[in-house]
């Protein structure tokens, strides 16, 4: 298919124009190839792994949660230079969805998370930007189950912060780097708190404000999110897909 065709799809999708987002995060089609697509790759980030597995299988697109800009301005030399000559050499156009698909309501990795929770979703909470980011929702069962049950929905060791209540009733989900956002979910009324990764002083705030906070990994909450975007987008266009896992541990 058109490359072109398959950005504008993705753009209305997700609705990378209208939700905002850090400058440098550059949502939507970063790199163009020579204008077709015959196969997709997906992962997390953007970075010189990705890129070469992406090129060795052969994809003609490389789907991305965190894009290859966060730095902002710089110039193409050194690691940017291999990135991106890399790119050129095969062919390989780049995509990113950062904000857009943490918030979408089908593929977003806020909503993905809560449905292999099991989870019964509420609503939205959560201010970043202006708008709501996170999920809500309820799920009533003991904290150590809860620990277990996001473990095996990401094959990880989550560390909890126990200073809500033993048993879990209302949770919220925020992926990624959300540790800061402690405040807000005591004040939507939730228990439970569910994210990748926070900051040394969010323990007091899990502390003083009596939540339970579970940290499971910034790269393992935000890699349901971008597998099923690839997964629904080769569906819609009959093409094949390809996921590189490229975890980080962190």
């Amino acid at each position: 298919m058109r490359l072109d065709d398959l950005a504008r799809y993705l753009d209305e999708y997700l609705r990378v124009r209208e939700v905002a987002d850090d400058r440098n995060a550059l949502n939507g089609l970063q790199v163009e190839n020579a204008g077709t697509v015959s196969h997709i790759a997906a992962a997390v980030d953007a970075c010189q792994a990705t890129i070469a597995e992406a090129a060795e299988r052969g994809a003609d697109i490389l789907l991305v949660h965190h894009g290859l800009f966060w730095g902002g301005l710089e110039p193409l030399t050194g690691r940017a230079f291999r990135r991106t000559s890399a790119l050129f050499r095969h062919g390989l156009a780049v995509y990113a969805a950062h904000i857009p698909l943490d918030r979408h309501p089908e593929v977003g990795n806020n909503i993905v998370l809560a449905r292999k929770l099991g989870m019964d979703v509420r609503g939205w909470f959560g201010d970043y930007l202006g708008a709501p980011i996170g999920v809500w929702g309820e799920l009533d069962v003991p904290r150590d189950t809860m620990r277990d049950l996001i473990g095996r929905a990401l094959g990880v060791e989550p560390q909890v912060l126990p200073f809500g209540p033993e048993r879990c009733h209302r949770v919220g989900i925020i992926t990624g780097a959300a540790g800061s956002h402690i405040r807000q979910v005591r004040d939507a009324g939730l228990d439970t708190f569910i994210t990748g990764e926070g900051q040394h002083w969010t323990y007091f705030d899990a502390e003083e404000y009596g939540v339970n906070v579970v940290y499971a990994g910034h790269y393992a909450t935000e890699a349901l999110g971008i597998q099923a975007l690839v997964a629904h987008v080769a569906e819609r266009f009959q093409l094949p897909w390809s996921f590189i896992d490229h975890p980080t541990g962190l």
